[in-house]
Parts: C-alpha cells; structure tokens; sequence
C-alpha cells in the first residue's frame, strides 16, 4: 500500500466517523422535535378549554359590573332624594318648631314665677374654686350674711 491509499482509508474513517455523529445528532433532534410537537399539541388541546372558559367568566363580569352600576346609581339618586328631602323638611319645620320651642320656654319660665318681680328661682348647687357646694349650706351663709347686714 501506498501512502496515498492510507490517506484515502484514514480520510474515509474520518469521514464515516463524522457521518455517524451527524446521524446520531439528527435522530435526537428528531426526538426532540417529535416531543415538541406532542407538547404543543396537548398545550393547545388544554388551552382552548381553558380559553373558552376565561371568555365565560369575563362575559358573566361584564354583566355583574352592569348590574353594579345599575345599583350604584339608584342609591345616588336615593342619597340625592333623601337630602333633598330633609333639606325640606329643616326648611318647612324647622323655623316654627324653634319658634314652639322657645314659646314654651318662655310658658315656663313665667308659670315657674311665684309673683310680680319675682327673682327666678336660685339654682341647687354652686360652684366655688372648682367645689360644688350645696344650696343648704349656701342659704345658711346668707342668712348670716343678711344678720350682720340689720
């Protein structure tokens, strides 16, 4: 054999070696590509279900959300009705009721008077420097007070 023969074999099983990793690359990858596929196509059969069913739930929110918005502004007109409403009624009654009220007072006040000029009646406690004294013992010091006066 000649040195050109030897190259030529060694070349030929390079080449052959070569071959054979490219082949066992490709057949992975076509694995990998088979797996990818069966994936996709299981995601996809999942997802369009799932797709479906998000469509319902957002379709039955819009329609909780109109119904949301229906309540919300029936109460603002019921919020707006009831101010208007007890705007009235303050305006209508209010300035006569003020006027009984103080009418009555005034009733009192005079049928509590025991006579013409009559002082109004003292009230039952006083206060002195941050003590509440009881009227017994205020009507006992004006009474000595009034002694020492005569």
């Amino acid at each position: 054999m000649s040195g050109g023969e030897v190259a030529g074999i060694l070349v030929a099983v390079f080449w052959a070696i070569l071959v054979s990793f490219l082949a066992v690359a490709l057949v992975r990858l076509a694995q990998t590509l088979k797996a990818t596929t069966r994936l996709v196509t299981e995601v996809t059969e999942q997802a369009v279900p799932l797709l479906a069913d998000a469509g319902a739930a957002v379709r039955s929110a819009q329609t909780q959300i109109d119904r949301v918005d229906a309540i919300a502004s029936d109460v603002q007109e019921v919020t707006s009705n009831a101010n208007a409403l007890s705007t009235t009624v303050a305006s209508t009654f209010g300035g006569p009721l003020v006027k009984v009220a103080a009418f009555g007072y005034g009733v009192r006040r005079a049928l509590g008077r025991k006579g013409p000029g009559a002082e109004p009646p003292a009230p039952a406690a006083s206060v002195i420097v941050g003590r509440t004294v009881p009227a017994a013992r205020r009507a006992r010091r004006e009474a000595r007070a009034n002694r020492k006066k005569d």
